[in-house]
């Protein structure tokens, strides 16, 4: 098992991104409704349900690559779905990203970048 780093980093990635793409699936009004406020005196303000919805489907592509990354990592030592579960991880977390920069939450923002350092270390590990 030469590639242990980035089974669990991608774990990681695969429980934070399908967790997160569930609640906001299963709580989607509530979700709409904290984010309106958020995003009340940025751009985003209009367009809230489709960011929303644009982040979900990202999210639970990131999750479902990243998982199935780490069996193809496990069985095969194959890098496919891994590297893109990853990929499809930092262009999420850009995303977010910018969205808490707009909404000037800056400790949201600091937050994401926790996520993003190993996302972009796995990218690095499986290209």
């Amino acid at each position: 098992m030469n590639n242990v780093a980035s089974i669990l980093v991608l774990v990681f990635l695969a429980i934070s991104f399908l967790q997160s793409g569930h609640d906001k699936l299963f709580h989607w009004k509530d979700n709409v409704d904290w984010l309106k406020g958020h995003f009340s005196k940025t751009i985003l303000k209009d367009v809230v349900p489709l960011a929303l919805f644009n982040i979900l489907i990202l999210e639970l592509i990131a999750g479902i690559l990243c998982a199935v990354g780490c069996i193809e990592l496990m069985v095969n030592g194959g890098r496919t779905f891994g590297f893109y579960g990853a990929v499809f991880s930092c262009i999420a977390l850009i995303m977010l990203l910018f969205g808490q920069r707009l909404a000037k939450d800056y400790d949201g923002a600091r937050t994401i970048v926790i996520y993003f350092i190993p996302a972009v270390m796995v990218v690095f590990w499986l290209s």
